[in-house]
């Protein structure tokens, strides 16, 4: 049975820090892309940052570029999202995902194949 869970998230101010993390279990992950989105109150599901479990490629929406990381850490089968620079506007709640994709993905929420249940950010102006 295939588990993601998020931890990580927090109360910060604006300009802070924060790194989350995505512990993956259940199954060999090395065919997978793994995401990061994120929904804030109101607001739908929106695509972050995401990257296959092998190679280098990593993919970002714009407004997180300079600013936030993905990262995978294969012996604990864990992908980080590293946020800096944070603004009011990032707080949400923040998945992680894991979709099987043979060619380029698609960040789309309903394209992906398993959901954690989320990590809350919070930032305060």
């Amino acid at each position: 049975q295939v588990q993601l869970v998020e931890s990580g998230g927090g109360l910060v101010q604006a300009g802070g820090s924060l790194r989350l993390s995505c512990a993956a279990s259940g199954r060999t992950f090395t065919s997978y892309v793994m995401g990061w989105f994120r929904q804030a109150p109101g607001q739908e599901r929106e695509f972050v940052a995401g990257m296959r479990w092998s190679g280098d490629s990593r993919y970002y929406v714009d407004f997180v570029k300079g600013r936030f990381t993905i990262s995978r850490d294969n012996a604990k089968n864990t992908v980080y999202l590293q946020m800096n620079s944070l603004k009011p506007e990032d707080t949400a709640v923040y998945y992680c995902a894991a979709a099987q994709f043979q060619g380029a993905p698609i960040w789309n929420p309903l394209r992906m194949d398993y959901w954690g249940k989320g990590t809350l950010v919070t930032v305060s102006s």
